[in-house]
């Protein structure tokens, strides 16, 4: 037994259950800084990691009638086919060092991103309000797409933005929509494209089963501990923590 990927998966799944979001952009550096494995590796195993964690999230809200199936079957048009053909790229060209270095700075990339949601988050409120002066309602489809096109190819090369990214352009776009049905629309998302992008790159051999098991048994009571704890914990100081170590962890991959 691995005790200390069980730690690691019971640490990042304490984040996720007090923030909501830093599952994937915590794990992924972690899986290569402290368990040496490399960014195409890294990324498969996050990728259902995810899969599985968020599954049990998205039967809740869904539940409690918290997921708005229109915008998810509109991001799901855009992400699906965008996670496939850039995983399709990946078998014909095969994973070369150019590819590996691509996937590596996506990874960064993407941290960055992450961190910038979660620090003004209150901010993408104000603009999704004032963009909803300007974009006709007929508009909002196709860019649901367009946001979905995006999510599908950052989250195949990086395993992240289907959390805090993928919630910002919901919110974005539909700035009126409840924050339960943003989040639960955001997680039931998140799910078949994180299991379809799993699969592709399953299908490259890009997954640590073994490494994968242990982290799923300590995430699961790590979730249910950092729910609870979000109660005593102040908000601002969750998300600037995870804002320092998004932005530390984002640099180091980059450099």
């Amino acid at each position: 037994m691995d005790w200390l990927a069980i730690l690691s998966g019971f640490g990042v799944g304490a984040i996720v259950g007090m923030t909501g979001v830093g599952g994937g952009s915590l794990m992924t550096p972690l899986l290569m800084g402290v368990f040496k494995l490399s960014s195409p590796l890294a990324i498969g195993t996050d990728l259902w990691f995810a899969a599985a964690t968020k599954t049990s999230g998205s039967i809740a809200h869904h539940r409690l009638g918290h997921v708005d199936y229109r915008i998810m079957g509109l991001l799901l048009l855009g992400s699906i086919p965008a996670s496939l053909a850039t995983i399709a790229l990946m078998h014909l060209t095969g994973i070369t060092k150019g590819w590996a270095s691509a996937l590596t700075f996506s990874l960064g990339i993407a941290l960055l991103l992450t961190a910038v949601t979660v620090a003004y988050r209150s901010v993408w409120h104000k603009v999704g309000m004032k963009l909803e002066q300007v974009i006709p309602q007929s508009r909002k489809g196709p860019l649901t797409v367009a946001a979905g096109l995006v999510l599908g190819v950052l989250v195949s090369l990086s395993s992240i933005g289907a959390g805090a990214i993928g919630a910002t352009l919901i919110l974005i776009l539909y700035p009126r929509l409840p924050t339960q049905r943003l989040v639960g629309t955001d997680i039931a998302h998140a799910v078949p494209l994180t299991l379809v992008a799993g699969i592709g790159h399953a299908s490259l051999g890009h997954v640590h089963w073994g490494l994968l098991g242990a982290l799923l048994i300590g995430s699961l009571p790590g979730i249910w501990l950092g729910a609870r704890l979000t109660k005593s914990m102040p908000e601002k100081l969750t998300r600037a923590l995870l804002c320092v170590s998004l932005v530390t962890a984002g640099l180091k991959v980059i450099h």
